[in-house]
């Protein structure tokens, strides 16, 4: 056999290290910075329709992220998500309000949206299943009624104005630049994740979601890592809120209902939960799905389904229709969401045609 070289075949590593890499290959590699090169020259395309779709899906996407770090990584149960990303919306107008610079205050939006999440954290810490969820739902209607109640910090029912992001004196107050302002913290917060879940702490909080009991005999504190997933998913909410309110300006107490909550509940199913990348696929699906539902009305209107359905005056209920459909569908054909999909097609093209 000598001078004969053998070849590993398949997924072959050696270490944890390995195992856990971002990156497993150059290709790969090189396929993250082409995407982010062409983000960057989104704003070339002189589209500002689309880069108003991708600026949305970017902030979701960070708020989407924080929630599957709770939901998919730790197995925590939460129906509040919406409400600390309003927190973290009218916190940033609040500070900016205040004299604090915008470049500031959206970080400092997402520790002020932490503390709060480790306030109703601490308490849940402790439950689990269906309790969880009430608490969580029960903390939705809580930071709900604040919201409505306290003018001092949203401004009550009439909202809160807010200003546009600049730096060094540059505004940042069209599509074509916010743009670049959201990408860049998708590209921070998104590598912070996939690093975190490398570390230590990470690999604790997916211990909790896969068998607390096993864990907690492993030495892992339970109390510990459940209040640091909800501070983590906080902030995470609280960075994609204030994002939210320095791109629309304006922030109203009625956007941050129970069913955007839902909405983030369906970003990570679809995506696929305990996901960094699922949790973007999510996002843009969500964020892409009221767009169809509309193509199609606007396609349909005047024909024979039109007059049938009455499709034009039941759009914004067929909207919310699609988004439960889509959760079911999901939950029965693919559990594990668009991530999973996207992994098996690599894997039938890495080892094309051998890929048996």
């Amino acid at each position: 056999m000598a001078g004969i070289s053998l070849m590993p075949c398949g997924d072959f590593r050696e270490s944890y290290r390995n195992d856990q890499t971002i990156f497993p290959t150059r290709l790969s590699r090189g396929f993250a910075v082409a995407a982010v090169t062409l983000a960057c020259l989104a704003p070339l395309t002189g589209d500002r329709y689309m880069l108003s779709l991708m600026i949305q899906a970017g902030y979701l996407g960070i708020a989407a992220l924080g929630r599957n770090v709770l939901g998919g990584f730790t197995g925590q149960i939460s129906i509040g998500h919406a409400a600390f990303f309003g927190v973290g919306a009218f916190s940033s107008a609040f500070c900016v309000e205040h004299g604090v610079p915008v470049f500031f205050a959206i970080p400092l939006a997402g520790v002020m949206t932490t503390a709060v999440g480790m306030v109703f954290g601490l308490p849940a810490a402790r439950l689990k299943g269906l309790y969880l969820a009430i608490a969580t739902l029960a903390a939705q209607f809580i930071i709900e009624d604040f919201f409505a109640r306290a003018r001092w910090f949203t401004g009550g029912v009439a909202g809160r104005v807010t200003e546009p992001f600049s730096m060094f004196g540059v505004r940042f107050d069209t599509n074509e630049t916010y743009f670049y302002v959201v990408l860049a913290y998708v590209v921070v917060m998104f590598a912070s994740a996939a690093n975190l879940m490398r570390t230590r702490d990470g690999r604790a909080l997916i211990a909790v979601r896969d068998h607390y009991l096993s864990a907690e005999m492993m030495g892992i504190n339970l109390t510990y890592y459940r209040t640091l997933s909800f501070g983590i998913s906080s902030f995470y909410a609280g960075i994609g809120g204030a994002l939210y309110a320095h791109y629309l300006l304006f922030v109203s107490v009625e956007a941050f209902n129970i069913l955007f909550s839902i909405q983030f509940l369906a970003m990570i199913i679809i995506g696929g939960l305990g996901s960094v990348m699922g949790s973007m696929m999510g996002a843009v699906f969500m964020t892409m799905l009221p767009e169809v539902v509309q193509w199609l009305a606007d396609w349909l209107a005047g024909s024979a389904v039109d007059r049938a359905l009455g499709l034009g005056a039941a759009v914004s209920y067929l909207r919310e229709m699609t988004i439960g459909a889509a959760i079911v569908l999901f939950l029965i054909f693919e559990p594990d969401g668009l991530a999973r999909r996207w992994k098996l097609v690599k894997a039938y093209w890495k080892l094309y045609p051998f890929s048996h």
